[in-house]
């Protein structure tokens, strides 16, 4: 059993963090999942590269479904996500890190549940708090003590991608709200709280967003930040691995579909 799990988003595909990494493969009722296991202070962790290592998965096409519910076989309990995401706000910079407590949730064409009415089951999960609390301070914690520039709070946009956003769509999201801008947030989250799992998120600002940019947005942008981050950011991935190598916490996001009757994969 695996306690711990790295998603990785784009720009991040090794899990460089960990030692003796092996690669393994898991069928899911929703496709086959590969992942790296490897061990950091002697437990093992699992990393996932959510648009794979050669990022020839777009955002919208991710099996997120598969890609929860193997970590859920695998026994994990605590999920950071990592994603690459534009700025809406002034005071979140290139290179700094969001570590977000709400969502705005702006897909269109993705499957959102395990629970899609097969077998008469459906279920009706709270996402009041989109993100496990627990997980939350503890990235906010290991970000300051690595003297990063740490926004302990905002509101991420989850749009549909994999195009970028128009400039009239950046005003929105910033009128009702919106911190950061990415693809990838939604569904995961969901079906994590679906799946009884902790699941929180850190957001490395690589460009600011559409109309805010001085200049047009380009994926190249976003590579460019998260090769000139990648360093640090391994040593503070180590450090929230490290926190929470003896994750055991019982908190709500393990009880999310207790009066549905649980979720077993």
């Amino acid at each position: 059993m695996i306690n711990i799990a790295l998603i990785g988003g784009s720009g991040l595909y090794l899990p460089v963090m960990l030692k003796n990494i092996e690669e393994s493969a898991i069928d899911t009722p929703y496709g086959q999942v590969i992942y790296a296991h490897g061990e950091i202070n002697s437990k093992r962790a699992v990393f996932m590269a959510r648009h794979s290592r050669d990022h020839s998965v777009p955002p919208h096409m991710v099996n997120y479904r598969a890609n929860i519910w193997a970590l859920k076989k695998l026994g994990v309990k605590a999920i950071i996500a990592s994603t690459a995401v534009g700025s809406l706000n002034a005071k979140m910079k290139v290179g700094d890190i969001v570590v977000p407590d709400q969502v705005l949730d702006f897909t269109k064409n993705r499957i959102y549940t395990f629970f899609d009415g097969k077998d008469k089951r459906v279920a009706h999960i709270d996402l009041t708090e989109p993100y496990c609390p627990f997980l939350r301070k503890m990235l906010l914690r290991c970000a300051l003590k690595d003297s990063f520039v740490c926004h302990g709070g905002g509101t991420y946009v989850c749009t549909e991608g994999p195009r970028f956003e128009t400039g009239a769509e950046i005003k929105m999201y910033k009128i009702l709200g919106g911190d950061i801008v990415g693809m990838t947030g939604v569904p995961e989250l969901v079906l994590a709280r679906e799946a009884q799992m902790c699941y929180a998120a850190f957001s490395l600002v690589t460009n600011m967003a559409a109309g805010i940019s001085p200049s047009p947005l380009s994926h190249k942008e976003v590579f460019d930040c998260m090769e000139k981050s990648k360093a640090a950011i391994a040593l503070y991935i180590e450090s929230v691995l490290a926190a929470l190598a003896e994750f055991d916490e019982d908190c709500s996001c393990r009880h999310a579909l207790d009066d549905f009757g649980g979720f077993a994969p």
